[in-house]
Parts: C-alpha cells; structure tokens; sequence
C-alpha cells in the first residue's frame, strides 16, 4: 500500500492508500493505541476489488497529536467525515471497517452521516462499555510506563494463544507511544471512549445499512456478550465470531476474516 498524507484543518493525517481506480471504497479505522499498519494485508489483498484506505487515527500512529485536542468520539467522528470528503469518496459507496475503538467511530459516523455510508463493519467495537474493563486498565498502566515485560504481558492477554504476540508488535508499541503527546492522546481517548455509550436507541438508527459484526470468541476486552447488544439493535445486522481468536481476530485469523469481508463487501 502506498502511504499518504491529507492536511485537515492543519491536522496532518497519515494514510495507506491501494486499489485507487476501484470505484467502491473500503475506509479501515484502527482501535486503541494502534495505527494504520496493525490491519496487515487485508487492506491489500481486498484492493483487487475495491479502493482500500487505511489511516492512523489523530493521535496514533504518524498523525499528528496535538496536546490541545479533545479525543472525544465526536471529535474523531468529524474528523473521518472531513477525511472522507477530502480524499472525495463521499459517493455513497464507501464502506467502513472499524475495530475496537474504530467501531464505536464507525458507528458514529453512520448513524450521522448515512448517505456516506454503504455497508458497515464493526470488530470487537467498544461504544457499549460502562466502565474500563480489568485488562483496559491494564493497558493504561502499560502505556504509562511502557516497559517490554508490562506490554507483551497485556498483548498476551488479548489474543487467544499468548505465543501469537511477536517481539515486533511489542516493540512497534512502545516506539509510537513514546512519540511526543502519544500517551496524552492514549489516555484522553481510553477516558472519553470508555465513559461513553453509543446507546441501544441510537444504534437502531443504523437501519438500512447491511452491518457485519465479527468477534473474537475469546475476547477479554470486549465481552462476546457485546456483539449480541448489537444484533439485537441494528436491524439490517448479522454475526460471525471468529473462533480460536481474542479481540483483533483479523490478526489471528487473516485469511478467514478477509475472506469474510470480501464476502460481505461484495
């Protein structure tokens, strides 16, 4: 994928960009404290269908991270509005892939924006939450102190088998985090995100968009209980849980989720 930049309002936006002469569009939005790069191939090989974009969030990844921005939910809603007005695929015929926290701004951003929307894709999507779960606590602890042993013991716990953990990822975290504002940003999202709710009301007025809901079956951040709360509220929405997988089953099982997703987006 060939990496770009888009300048939103000044905020400097890094994005991976494949299949560009495709006429429909799959827009990928990562979860906490990851970045474009975390969807490894799967943006790629769906490029021989489609026009894939993948970008790091404000905050994460290259984007910029500006120590006097709120990283409310509405505040990355407006931005991934504006990113895909400015990269020009507000033709109703952009798809949107989010995980974790990219889920809840999925979401978000569908029921706002329905005309810029034509399917949806929500992955182990936070926006239910009350309160942070036992291992986003966790989380936050390690990326205070970022040391390899408080990382790795967190990642292990996300993922279904502890030895699918590679010393890159680990290593790929605590490089970005340490980047200047990157734990500032971290913190504000985990806070604003987690005591926030999407709402089972509003969820229903995602109606007429078709929605997949993939899960991990062994999820430990986001209870599997969760996907079935979106189910039940979006009318045109189906599951499939990913099984032997924790809370980025894409990751752990690539080729049956993009199988997956080419499926659906097709």
């Amino acid at each position: 994928m060939k990496e770009n930049w888009a300048n939103l309002n000044g905020l400097k936006i890094r994005y991976l960009e494949s299949g560009k002469g495709n006429d429909r569009h799959v827009l990928f939005i990562h979860g906490l404290g990851s970045s474009a790069d975390r969807w490894l191939g799967i943006p790629d090989v769906l490029s021989t269908n489609f026009h894939t974009i993948a970008l790091d969030l404000p905050g994460f990844g290259k984007s910029d991270k500006p120590a006097t921005m709120e990283y409310t939910i509405e505040n990355f809603r407006e931005t991934i509005v504006d990113f895909i007005n400015e990269l020009a695929i507000n033709d109703g015929k952009t798809s949107i892939v989010g995980h974790s926290l990219g889920g809840y701004i999925a979401a978000e951003v569908t029921i706002e924006n329905k005309n810029l929307v034509e399917r949806l894709v929500l992955i182990d999507s936070s926006g239910m939450l009350k309160k942070l779960t036992p291992l986003l606590e966790e989380y936050l602890m390690a990326t205070i102190d970022p040391t390899k042993e408080k990382v790795r013991k967190v990642f292990e716990q996300m993922v279904a088998v502890p030895t699918r953990i590679p010393s890159k990822l680990v290593e790929g975290f605590i490089a970005r985090i340490n980047l200047p504002n990157a734990k500032y940003a971290f913190k504000s999202t985990l806070e604003n995100s987690a005591n926030t709710q999407i709402g089972l009301g509003r969820l229903k007025l995602i109606d007429n968009i078709p929605t997949l809901i993939l899960w991990g079956s062994e999820d430990k951040v986001i209870p599997l209980e969760h996907s079935k709360l979106f189910n039940e509220s979006i009318s045109k929405s189906h599951i499939e849980i990913i099984s032997d997988a924790g809370h980025a089953p894409f990751a752990e099982k690539p080729d049956k989720v993009c199988e997956i997703l080419r499926n659906f987006l097709t």
